[in-house]
């Protein structure tokens, strides 16, 4: 039997029914990912399986780090070949390592290629993979439809044109929607003087003379509703933790003025302030019915010396820890909903030790106003945690303390194009879950109902969610 079959990581036969019946096909709608909307319009070729692979992928550039492999092999100058040859011998070396699984997906889904990459084979199998790289069907376009893709979120700073955006919304001939995701990462940042410099451009760009804190809520209406036009209805935000410290609108707007001016807030100030902004751009949403999206506890370049060689998101990150993380998200989300703030919200957290405080806080501020079950959501299991004990880890944490029903189900959070077998990854796993429980008598097999759950968190309950 071939590695890559309908019974891949799915142990029961109950999982592998839900999987072929239900889950396989399904549309994909991918709410949050790093695509580029250019490079999705102009819609060029790739050189080689290496530029398509490689380029900008730091889980395989993490593993190929610690298989030995030389940096020149990595991110440096070394040829295609020499890098696709490095990757081939790494993954030998990763067995236990979703990157083994992916990996195969990838090739037998968009290349037809059933053999397993090795030291052996890798220049057949990049030969055969270059070859194919010359048709249209694997142009990023093609790319997209044979992925079965509906939806894709882009993710974009709050400045950016979204000219691309337009031209793809414009053009008859390409299907899948390709919408914007408002990420204002700037706003939060720490440092005084890059968060002068955002405050600028923001002036300049909106018109709005930003001097005081309503000044800044009025210009980042602004490029919201710019956004809104384009036909995006999500946010997100990447904090390293998340507090909650509560201000007079006075103190607020001192606190903007003092950091506008360069100057250096204490921790305690910091909070004060971004908990305002957080407040406010919640009520921008809210007011749009978009969905606000959190992503938390990544802390990011720590290994200084290859920052300042090879710069940022070259995988040197890990995952953060957080005192009273509890307490400042349960004190963050009750401002929001004291202040009639709080839009659809997805939390996703890196480290999986929090995860039933995570799922328990988002049971406090459920709501039906938005007319949607379940608005506030555990998002699925991201970045270090998209791995099948992650996702599990995720799954059941969410069954635990809510209700797995209402999910809105898995995203790419990639930057590669042919990075949605993590789609079918998901559903794999998620069937062998539900199956599992089938089997052990825990759930009734009533397949109406478990074919709603599996359609509900692989498609339908995303679709309904954001009504994009």
């Amino acid at each position: 039997m071939k590695f890559i079959n309908d019974s891949f990581m799915i142990n029961n036969e109950a999982g592998r029914k839900l999987y072929r019946e239900q889950a396989k096909d399904l549309p994909v709608i991918d709410y949050h990912c790093h695509l580029d909307a250019k490079e999705i319009y102009e819609n060029k070729s790739f050189q080689d399986i290496t530029q398509l692979w490689l380029a900008g992928d730091h889980y395989k550039w993490r593993a190929m780090r610690a298989n030995g492999v030389s940096e020149d092999k990595i991110t440096g100058s070394a040829s295609s070949e020499e890098k696709f040859q490095a990757w081939a011998h790494t993954v030998e070396s990763c067995f236990g390592n979703p990157l083994y699984h992916w990996t195969h997906l990838e090739l037998q889904f968009y290349f037809g290629i059933e053999e397993n990459l090795d030291a052996e084979n890798w220049r057949e199998i990049m030969a055969r993979c270059n070859q194919q790289l010359l048709q249209d069907d694997f142009k990023p376009r093609a790319l997209i439809s044979r992925s079965n893709v509906a939806v894709i979120c882009t993710t974009d700073s709050p400045l950016d044109s979204l000219e691309y955006h337009r031209l793809l919304r414009d053009d008859a001939t390409f299907k899948t929607k390709v919408l914007p995701t408002f990420r204002p990462d700037d706003i939060f940042e720490e440092d005084a003087q890059q968060f002068s410099l955002f405050i600028e451009k923001l002036a300049v760009q909106t018109g709005v003379n930003i001097k005081h804190f309503g000044d800044l809520s009025q210009a980042i209406e602004n490029r919201i509703d710019y956004f809104h036009d384009v036909g995006c209805r999500i946010s997100d935000h990447g904090p390293v933790e998340i507090h909650y410290q509560p201000a007079t609108p006075q103190e607020i707007d001192t606190l903007f003025g003092k950091k506008c001016r360069g100057e250096k807030l204490t921790q305690n100030e910091h909070a004060a302030l971004i908990s305002a902004i957080f407040v406010m751009l919640a009520g921008h949403y809210k007011k749009r019915h978009w969905a606000m999206q959190i992503h938390f506890g990544a802390i990011r370049s720590n290994n200084s010396r290859m920052k300042e060689k090879i710069g940022i998101n070259t995988g040197f990150d890990s995952i953060a820890d957080q005192c009273h993380l509890a307490k400042g998200l349960n004190g963050l989300l009750d401002s929001m909903a004291r202040n009639n703030a709080l839009p659809k919200t997805i939390l996703y957290n890196l480290n999986p030790v929090y995860n039933d405080i995570v799922a328990t806080t988002i049971a406090n501020f459920q709501s039906d106003e938005e007319g949607v079950k379940s608005p506030i959501q555990f998002g699925s299991g991201w970045w270090f945690n998209d791995t099948r004990r992650g996702m599990e880890n995720q799954l059941n944490s969410l069954a635990d303390q809510g209700l797995l029903m209402n999910f809105v189900g898995m995203l790419t959070d990639s930057r590669s194009l042919i990075s949605y077998t993590r789609h079918d990854y998901f559903r794999r796993n998620l069937c062998n879950l539900v199956g599992g429980w089938v089997e052990r008598g825990e759930v009734p097999d009533n397949s109406k109902i478990l074919s709603k759950l599996i359609t509900n968190i692989c498609h339908d309950n995303a679709k309904n969610y954001f009504r994009f």
